[in-house]
């Protein structure tokens, strides 16, 4: 019997369906960012010069490390599909990546805040334009991929059942024969003997 055929063999877990999603849409974030961080400081320098150049650049990264976050949590925290513990590994992950996101936007605002060199506007502008784009490539991605709704579960094999139906489950009283491959079902007389109750 060849290692492949073997019955109760462990099965290696497969990758997650929705890793793929979740690259695309991060390669395409990175890819955008790149994009608006270019159009932002140039359109921002326009503008309001430096400040302006330095408020759109920050808004961008900004706008790309919260938006970014969540889908790179959820993409570690996909390392562990199969563990037992996977479970509370990836809601802890994804929690904590929210806290993280939570914690950051407060200490930013309040370094910001007052700042002599942001323009309000501007960063602004850019920060409203950043989070649309990355929304679109949300959309964009989650209409173009096709990810199987049921792709993650493991159905039981004919094999799995079989084996599962001939593990003794509890000791057998005296007497009793285990039944054979093909034979009809098993009658029991204790119904017989119990007339029903009207």
């Amino acid at each position: 019997m060849t290692e492949a055929s073997a019955p109760n063999t462990p099965r290696t877990p497969r990758e997650v369906s929705s890793n793929r999603l979740l690259r695309t849409t991060l390669l395409w974030s990175a890819i955008v960012t790149a994009g608006l961080a270019v159009v932002g400081a140039i359109v921002g320098f326009a503008v309001a010069g430096t400040s302006g150049l330095w408020s759109a650049l920050v808004a961008v990264l900004l706008a790309a490390v919260f938006l970014g976050l969540t889908a790179g949590t959820i993409l570690v925290a996909n390392r562990w599909y199969g563990d037992p513990l996977y479970t509370p590994i990836f809601f802890g992950a994804v929690m904590g990546g929210w806290i993280v996101k939570f914690a950051l936007f407060i200490v930013v605002l309040f370094v910001l805040r007052g700042a002599p060199w942001l323009n309000g506007t501007v960063f602004f502008v850019a920060l409203v334009v950043s989070v649309i784009a990355s929304l679109a490539i949300d959309v964009v991605v989650m209409l173009r991929m096709r990810v199987p709704h049921v792709g993650d579960v493991s159905l039981p094999t004919l094999a799995d059942i079989i084996d599962e139906a001939r593990r003794p489950s509890a000791p057998a009283p005296e007497g009793a024969t285990t039944p054979e491959e093909g034979a009809g079902p098993i009658r029991s007389t204790e119904a017989d003997e119990n007339p029903p109750r009207g």
